[in-house]
C-alpha cells in the first residue's frame, strides 16, 4: 500500500504522518508537495496537521482551494481512502468533503495534551481494529477544534453512523462531543486528535497505530495485493 502525505506551506505534522506509515508500519510513502498534483499512483492520501498557509483566513480555507485538493476529491470520488488530521480535518471541512465547520476552542486557548476518546463506530475501514465504545488515548494540538454542525447535519451524522470518535471530556466544546467523522461512503475520515503521534509507547500511547493497521488490512482484503 502506498501513501501520499500532502505537504502544504505551514504543514508541521507531515513528518509525523510519514514516520508512522513508512517507518513504524513499513508501508511505501511519499511526502508530496502541494504543487505536485499527480496522485494517481497512491492508494491512500493523508492530510496532516499544522497551519496551512498560516491559517490567515480560516483554518484550512486557503488550502482547500489549492489545485491539489481537486485531485484529492477525485481520489475520494473513486472510493480511495482519505484521512485528514487536525488541520487536515479542517481542510476536508472547508473543501466540502465532510460536513460541518470548525470554531475556536471554547476556552479560546491552544490546547496540547492527551485526551480519552471513545470509538463510536468500529465498523469502518479506519477503525476495524478497535472495539465498539473502546476508550483510547490520543494527543490533541489545536486552537480551532470546536466542531460545529447544524441540527439537520448532526441528525444525519448520527443516523448514518458517521460519528467515529467522541471525546470523553470534550476539551474544545465540540457539538455532541465529536472528535472525528466520516463521509457517508466511508472512505473519508476527518479527526482532530493525532493518531500519527500515538504509534509508539515511547510517545505515551500507541493507540493510534491500529487506525493505520485497520486501513492497511482493509486495502489488502479489498484488493488482495501484497503490500
Amino acid at each position: 500500500m502506498k501513501f501520499a502525505v500532502i505537504v502544504f506551506p505551514g504543514s508541521n505534522c507531515d513528518r509525523d504522518m510519514y514516520h508512522a506509515v513508512k517507518h513504524v508500519l513499513g508501508m511505501k510513502a511519499d511526502l508530496v508537495w502541494y504543487e505536485n498534483s499527480h496522485l494517481e499512483n497512491y492508494d491512500a492520501i493523508l492530510l496532516p496537521g499544522g497551519f496551512s498557509y498560516g491559517d490567515y483566513l480560516r483554518s484550512g480555507a486557503i488550502a482547500s482551494a489549492s489545485d491539489v485538493m481537486q485531485h484529492v476529491k477525485k481520489h475520494a470520488d473513486a472510493g480511495k481512502p482519505v484521512l485528514g488530521v487536525c488541520n487536515g480535518f479542517q481542510i476536508l471541512l472547508e473543501s466540502g468533503l465532510l460536513p460541518g465547520a470548525m470554531l475556536p476552542n471554547k476556552n479560546l486557548s491552544f490546547m496540547c495534551h492527551h485526551e480519552a476518546l471513545a470509538v463510536s463506530n468500529h465498523e469502518t475501514q479506519f477503525t476495524a481494529n478497535y472495539k465498539k465504545d473502546e476508550i483510547i488515548h490520543l494527543p490533541i494540538a489545536h486552537g480551532e477544534g470546536n466542531y460545529f454542525a447544524d441540527a439537520d447535519t448532526l441528525s444525519e451524522l448520527k443516523r448514518n453512523h458517521q460519528i467515529v470518535f467522541t471525546y470523553e471530556n470534550n476539551p474544545n466544546g465540540s457539538v455532541s462531543d465529536i472528535a472525528g467523522i466520516i463521509n457517508r461512503r466511508g472512505n473519508v475520515l476527518g479527526m482532530m486528535p493525532h493518531p500519527e503521534r500515538a504509534v509508539e509507547t515511547l510517545l505515551g500511547s500507541d493507540d493510534g497505530i491500529r487506525l493505520f493497521q485497520s486501513l492497511i488490512k482493509n486495502w489488502r482484503n479489498t484488493y488482495a495485493i501484497n503490500a
